[in-house]
């Protein structure tokens, strides 16, 4: 019964790793756009997870209140 369940997950696995190949090889897929959108979340957390150290804020000019010294 596990080597069944096993063998779905593999074969799950390769279905979800074609479909996202198909999706990203699509004409409409914008993959650059997806990719570059993903890099600046990705600088976004980093930027807020330095900023206790760096004193800054979650972004120029965000007026949340979690930037400067807070304390």
């Amino acid at each position: 019964m596990d080597k069944l369940i096993k063998e779905f997950g593999v074969i799950a696995a390769g279905i979800i790793g074609l479909a996202t190949i198909a999706v990203l090889v699509s004409r409409n897929a914008q993959t650059g756009q997806v990719i570059q959108s993903g890099g600046q979340a990705f600088a976004g957390l980093i930027n807020a997870a330095v900023s206790p150290i760096t004193g800054g804020g979650f972004g120029v000019g965000s007026g949340s209140g979690f930037g400067g010294s807070a304390f």
